[in-house]
């Protein structure tokens, strides 16, 4: 349990996010973490970084539940997280969680001292941790001695298997010093994070073999744009598919000034595209060819999607069950009534040659005929959707 969210022991998968503000802008950061939360993030992280940011954690969380918001904020901790929890316990207080990298937390025996201390910190307050180990940031002391050993013992083992063994054991070790400081095996998640899909699978599937601790699910350094999306996609459906994972990251580097969302409905389409969850009603779009020459059809569905979701935070908050909505906008006569029937609600728009009408299928029968300009079309349809919610999926009390 994380917050008021259940982690684990057959929960559902949970989508978690992380801002890219500065912390110590306390109004920029509670803002964004609004955002991702009525964007459908169930967890938030941030970063806790200096004294100042962990100066404006309670204000950020104070902020936060203001705005209505009660998603749960987790604090991500490098090298001083012993230091700022301890000499700011408002903070230590504020936030519902903490997440801990054993690669980051000091070196030689300050290393075990520094991790106990933020355990110890969590028993005190009730809060779970993350224990996160990540490729970029190993032990590099373990890892040393992990390659002399193969070394001198000829053991034939390629670096690559080394830093899987070395991972697994950070992980898997710190589980056990966080249980020894007197955390409970509730209180802890666990993750192996890298930037390989296929190192990815590897490393989860033997840490699902050596542990029931609940796992988070994350490639690390995705990328942008598509290579971030199919890299993550590629790796964490395959894991999702075998029933491993209990929190999920889609880590995309966004464009300058982009949209932190993004990574959120990247997490949410994972999930759902196996059926896993369902967060927000399902677009079925064609992909063109040479019987769509026009663009209206894409402009549509664009529009749509827009629409949907910047109407789901209210939909989730009136309306029971509005997220397993089915939609569908095609564009010509092939397969477009076949798709808008087996859709909630479906628009078959004219290829290159039929008549400009556009035939509206609502629960496989056809319901209306629009026509008109792209604008006309789009407010057309989303007047239908509006009233296919509010008469199909009862208001929540």
């Amino acid at each position: 349990m994380v917050g008021h969210v259940p982690v684990g022991g057959g929960a559902p998968v949970v989508v978690q996010s992380m801002t890219n503000t500065d912390t110590e802008d306390a109004a920029a950061t509670a803002r964004q973490v609004v955002e991702l939360a009525e964007a459908g993030s169930e967890l938030v992280r941030i970063t806790v970084n200096t004294p100042k940011a962990a100066a404006a954690v309670q204000e950020i969380v104070a902020r936060v539940r203001d705005a209505g918001s009660s998603v749960p904020i987790i604090g991500d901790f490098h090298y001083n997280g012993h230091l700022l929890l301890s000499q700011y316990p408002e903070c230590a207080r504020a936030l519902d969680k903490y997440r801990i990298n054993p690669g980051n937390v000091g070196s030689g025996r300050k290393r075990d001292a520094n991790f106990a201390a933020i355990c110890r910190i969590a028993v005190d307050n009730q809060k779970p941790v993350r224990i996160g180990v990540n490729a970029g940031s190993l032990n590099q002391e373990l890892v040393m001695r992990k390659m002399a050993e193969n070394t001198e013992r000829d053991l034939g083992k390629d670096s690559e298997e080394i830093i899987d063994e070395c991972m697994l054991l950070s992980a898997l070790e710190s589980t056990e010093m966080a249980l020894e400081c007197g955390l409970s095996q509730e209180q802890i998640i666990i993750s192996v994070k890298c930037s390989s899909p296929r190192h990815l699978i590897r490393l989860y599937r033997e840490l699902s073999r050596k542990t029931r601790q609940p796992l988070h699910l994350g490639l690390t350094e995705a990328g942008m744009g598509m290579r971030g999306l199919v890299w993550s996609a590629t790796a964490m459906g395959v894991l999702l598919w075998e029933g491993i994972g209990d929190t999920i990251r889609v880590s995309l580097t966004p464009e300058p000034g982009g949209d932190r969302r993004q990574e959120v409905y990247a997490a949410q389409e994972m999930l759902q595209s196996l059926s896993l969850r369902s967060f927000a009603p399902t677009l079925v779009a064609c992909p063109g060819c040479g019987r769509t020459t026009s663009t209206v059809f894409q402009e549509l569905a664009g529009e749509i999607q827009d629409y949907v979701r910047a109407r789901m935070p209210e939909w989730r908050r009136r309306h029971e069950g509005v997220e397993e909505l089915t939609l569908a906008v095609m564009g010509c006569i092939v397969n477009g009534p076949g798709e808008s029937k087996a859709a909630n609600i479906g628009i078959s728009l004219p290829g290159t040659g039929e008549a400009p009408t556009c035939p509206v299928y609502i629960d496989g029968r056809h319901a209306t005929t629009l026509s008109g300009g792209r604008a006309e079309l789009s407010a057309g349809f989303r007047r239908i959707i509006e009233d296919y919610v509010a008469e199909k999926y009862p208001r929540r009390a």
